[in-house]
């Protein structure tokens, strides 16, 4: 198999939708880790698709983490290669040059609620469980959740939700920022779509920068930060989005961008 059965994929108005379909718990085997991750870089990479949606197709679980029968038996080398494919997925969600949200409903645990996590924003039904419970089989969540988390949520925050274990209630989880939008879940799906394609009608070159200055800039010092955003507003100042935007906004017109 090669995981793409597992994967389910649309596009609605320029938002694709990547939803994990593994019923009936989304257990991820490694063919749908990888099938995600392919789906990942080819929306990345495809000037058509202006938001990426990580979502789930199965009734009832977002994901269910690993399928712990790929854990069996496996030796530390084996976990250093399936944690550098998980590895690889964090990165190619921190790179992306488009905005991406992630819909979250029913129970959500291990590897796919992680993936949320290098997300810009997560929308969650408010009857949704969240948690990261790899304490409770001696391990911890890998696809750079320990960094991710505690970036979002701090330090203290992040060693009481990775030490206990624990289903939390969305509703905690968006009083910690982990989770940013709750929605009625039968609402879930058309808010995120509307908002998304709300992000449609921006300019994609200055979407792209926004994301990189804030994902890549908020890892740095302040003043490597600011070097960065130097650089970065400076290149928009070249761009025909910038041109487009300045001379719609002082003839009073709507912007019509390059990349629309």
């Amino acid at each position: 198999m090669t995981g793409v059965e597992f994967i389910s994929e649309s596009t609605v108005n320029n938002v694709r939708w990547i939803e994990f379909n593994r019923p009936p718990v989304n257990a991820f085997i490694r063919s749908m880790v990888e099938a995600t991750r392919d789906a990942i870089a080819v929306a990345a990479a495809d000037d058509e698709i202006r938001v990426v949606l990580l979502a789930s197709a199965v009734d009832g679980y977002f994901s269910a983490g690993a399928d712990l029968n790929e854990f069996k038996g496996m030796t530390s080398d084996d976990m250093r290669d399936w944690v550098g494919l998980c590895h690889e997925i964090a990165t190619l969600l921190r790179s992306s040059p488009k905005p991406l949200l992630a819909a979250i409903h029913g129970i959500a645990v291990g590897g796919g609620l992680e993936m949320t996590l290098h997300c810009d924003m997560r929308f969650a039904a408010d009857n949704a469980r969240l948690g990261q419970p790899e304490v409770s089989i001696a391990f911890i969540p890998p696809i750079a959740t320990t960094q991710a988390l505690v970036r979002l949520i701090g330090r203290p925050r992040t060693l009481k939700y990775l030490y206990e274990g624990r289903l939390v209630k969305a509703a905690e989880a968006h009083a910690w920022g982990l989770v940013d939008e709750l929605c009625e879940p039968d609402q879930l799906r058309s808010d995120v779509q509307e908002y998304a394609e709300g992000l449609t009608k921006q300019s994609a070159t200055a979407l792209a920068a926004i994301r990189r200055t804030v994902t890549i800039g908020g890892g740095m010092t302040f003043d490597d930060g600011m070097q960065l955003e130097l650089e970065t507003a400076s290149a928009l100042a070249d761009t025909a989005d910038f041109a487009e935007g300045i001379d719609a906004f002082l003839t009073k017109r709507t912007p019509r961008w390059e990349r629309h």
